[in-house]
């Protein structure tokens, strides 16, 4: 039997005035999704548990099939992961956003313009952090280099229990309640305020401003954790999983857990990534001995992040069209028993440009599956369907089931 998850990361959203009142997924034309939703089995269910940040971390660990309540340890181990970082037990890791801050005296005064400094590419990143660690670092502290706009921070033999904020959360507002707080607070404080004194006049930084880019001039600590002890997915499923998406979290859980990670060429985590790419990979892992694929794309969240409506709706349209079109048409056509399941993580509502932790549409269609119900795939009419599935965790066995 195959199995492929589609993940699209933070498709579901609220109502938004600049669509009519409709949300991206009621507007989008997405025709696969919506046979899938008509044939299959159609509900909400609920990824991230009570009193849990509604993070990818947790969100995407429940959908890989591990409950966060027992595995989760933080979102930056799992990045750690996908850098090939080896962690100690009592090791404390953090995500390193580069970001954007407004140009202020006092970093306390400045405002979050960007968290992800303008898409920064990965190599002007890395002659960034390279310069902050080979400055700033001590004995048991480093600061290593990782994709882009995101970066992983590590102290060994360290304390946990610091209070820091996903610079995503608040955009356009001021960084001064936001900083951090609790354990470790000083250094980190200390690692963010010599950071924004030492890149504001940095070469890669001027370059940046003269080509009217943003700077990224700041970093930002997050996501807190230490090293996870996750069950191997062939253990837990007795299936041989293959992980494809462009962010290092998503990657890392797949490392994690002893899952093979492909790296598709063009995928960038963005609306502009290559959505074909990414298809033409699952049904490559699929030819190639794999009985599971998790398939993530970052699009439409990004989009929900920065407002971008029309932008969110393409993206959308583009995972319907490029992606589970060809994986459902390889599927259909292997001689083999399947099932599909596509859904998001969490929400991204464009209101608020950050997740919220309500439940979120699925549909899961197996072969031959043919309900015929009059159906699309969108919040509203997941919710009425009256289905629902109050642990994510559990959405792998049901694909393996026969319902």
């Amino acid at each position: 039997m195959k199995l492929a998850v589609i993940l699209g990361d933070g498709m579901a959203d609220w109502a938004v005035e600049a669509l009519g009142g409709k949300t991206p997924l009621e507007v989008a034309q997405h025709p696969f999704m919506d046979r899938f939703a008509r044939d299959g089995e159609f509900g909400l269910v609920k990824t991230v548990p009570d009193g849990m940040k509604p993070g990818s971390d947790t969100a995407n660990l429940s959908v890989f099939g591990y409950d966060p309540v027992r595995y989760y340890t933080g979102r930056s181990p799992l990045e750690a992961a996908s850098l090939g970082i080896v962690l100690a037990e009592s090791d404390a890791t953090y995500r390193c956003n580069l970001v954007t801050l407004s140009d202020e005296s006092d970093i306390a005064d400045t405002t979050m313009v960007d968290y992800r400094a303008g898409e920064i590419s990965t190599e002007e990143a890395h002659e960034l952090i390279e310069f902050l660690d080979a400055r700033l670092s001590s004995e048991g502290v480093r600061l290593y280099p990782g994709f882009s706009y995101r970066h992983c921070f590590v102290m060994n033999h360290a304390e946990t229990g610091a209070e820091l904020t996903p610079p995503h959360d608040f955009t356009g507002k001021p960084v001064a309640e936001k900083l951090p707080s609790g354990t470790n607070a000083g250094l980190l404080f200390r690692w963010m305020k010599e950071a924004y004194s030492l890149l504001k006049n940095h070469p890669v930084n001027r370059a940046r401003i003269a080509a009217g880019k943003n700077p990224a001039n700041a970093i930002w600590f997050w996501g807190e954790g230490r090293r996870p002890a996750l069950t191997p997915f062939y253990e837990k499923t007795g299936l041989r999983g293959a992980v494809i998406s462009a962010v290092d979290l998503i990657q890392g859980i797949g490392q994690c857990v002893g899952m093979q990670v492909v790296k598709v060429e063009g995928a960038t985590g963005t609306f502009e990534t290559n959505f074909t790419g990414k298809a033409a990979a699952a049904i490559d892992v699929l030819k190639n001995g794999a009985d599971f694929v998790y398939l993530h794309i970052e699009a439409a969240d990004e989009c929900g992040h920065h407002g971008q409506v029309k932008e969110k709706v393409y993206s959308i349209e583009q995972i319907d069209s490029q992606v589970i079109k060809p994986v459902f048409e390889y599927l259909e056509n292997c001689g083999e028993d399947y099932a599909i399941l596509v859904l998001p993580d969490h929400p991204t509502p464009i209101q608020i440009r950050t997740h919220s932790a309500e439940p979120v549409p699925f549909a899961l269609f197996r072969k031959g599956d043919s309900a015929g119900r009059t159906a699309r795939y969108t919040e509203s009419e997941a919710k009425a369907t009256g289905v629902y599935v109050d642990q994510g965790y559990r959405m792998i066995d049901r694909m393996k089931s026969r319902g």
